[in-house]
């Protein structure tokens, strides 16, 4: 579901601190400056429950680093980490093989495989910057010279997706490819109840994933767990409902009452290094 809004969502990208990122020079503002922004006003509401500022610190993330974010979809996470990092480090977006899909119509088909044009357009559009400033790919086309080169590959919320369209594997030999020696993967996912069978929340699809099931994924492409944090974690989410994790807020699908004031859903996020 999440790629199908990339196109838009990327054309509706603007950026604050246009004039540091336009020239890669002048002051290089704090995440809280950022977070603050008066363009994010549409986006704040969330930061209570997606912690921003308490997740980037548990990654480990400095304004100077090479970062790429798998699956920006809606772009809020982009618009927090695009004009932290610009100034004097590297945003990087990163997208599924739009090849290696099926399609509903021919429409769908022409969004998704636009994206990487549609989402430099629109990161680019409101930064000062050029459109060839801005870096977008796929995964299977990456660029010469990026292998090796990012500090974090960051993925929030789409693990569930990924595991029910079989492309995890292909992503985090993706991010394993993209990473430096040291570099780490954070993940932020929709949380399984403890205790929950693997008939419940694995071989059905209802967007809340167990946490072994995530952490054997990544052991099985080279990766093993540095840490794990609750700074998304919600109790107040029983994680059980009956048409998953999309009943619970912002998309709230069913409507149900019950549901509306609970936050969004609990979390898990968790911290990965390159296996030996």
């Amino acid at each position: 579901m999440k790629k199908l809004v990339l196109a838009a969502a990327a054309l509706a990208l603007t950026t604050p601190f246009a004039p540091a990122m336009a020239d890669g020079h002048g002051a290089h503002p704090t995440l809280e400056e950022v977070l603050a922004d008066e363009r994010r006003d549409g986006d704040r509401a969330r930061d209570q429950y997606r912690n921003p500022s308490e997740t980037l610190a548990f990654f480990q993330i400095e304004p100077t680093m090479t970062v790429a974010e798998y699956g920006p979809g809606g772009g809020w996470y982009t618009r927090v980490l695009a004009p932290w990092i610009m100034p004097h480090g590297k945003y990087i977006a990163v997208n599924g093989d739009s090849d290696a899909r099926t399609y509903n119509s021919r429409a769908q088909e022409a969004r998704a495989k636009a994206w990487t044009e549609n989402f430099k357009r629109g990161l680019a559009e409101g930064s000062g910057m050029s459109e060839n400033d801005v870096m977008a790919f796929e995964i299977d086309e990456m660029p010469d010279g990026v292998a090796g080169t990012v500090d974090r590959v960051v993925i929030f919320r789409s693990m569930h997706g990924l595991n029910i369209n079989n492309q995890a594997d292909d992503v985090l030999k993706a991010a394993r490819q993209l990473l430096k020696d040291d570099g780490m993967v954070g993940v932020v996912q929709h949380r399984a109840p403890e205790g929950a069978s693997y008939d419940d929340y694995g071989a059905k699809q209802r967007g809340y994933m167990r946490t072994q099931d995530v952490v054997a994924i990544f052991a099985a492409n080279g990766f093993e767990l540095v840490d794990s944090s609750e700074v998304n974690a919600n109790p107040q989410d029983t994680a059980d409902h009956e048409r998953g994790v999309w009943e619970m807020p912002p998309v709230w699908s069913t409507k149900r009452e019950e549901l509306k004031n609970l936050g969004e859903s609990d979390r898990m996020t968790l911290l990965f290094k390159k296996a030996d």
